[in-house]
């Protein structure tokens, strides 16, 4: 596994969180280690999942990522 911190712009609230959860929940092979307003920490599997997808998931949740 491999261990990434994602900054995410346009978070504000608890509601955001856990629409970010959500969509990583949503990934096969990515586990979240801790998400919170403007960031996640991810572990993900290189062979199932990658950062591309888990940028992807999160933007089309409605955020940015810096």
């Amino acid at each position: 596994m491999q261990e990434d911190i994602i900054e995410i712009e346009g978070m504000s609230c608890e509601q955001c969180v856990r629409a970010v959860e959500a969509a990583l929940r949503s990934l096969a092979g990515v586990e979240m280690r801790r998400v919170e307003v403007g960031r996640a920490v991810v572990a993900y599997a290189p062979e199932t999942a990658s950062r591309a997808r888990i940028v992807a998931a999160i933007e089309e949740a409605g955020f940015q990522v810096a």
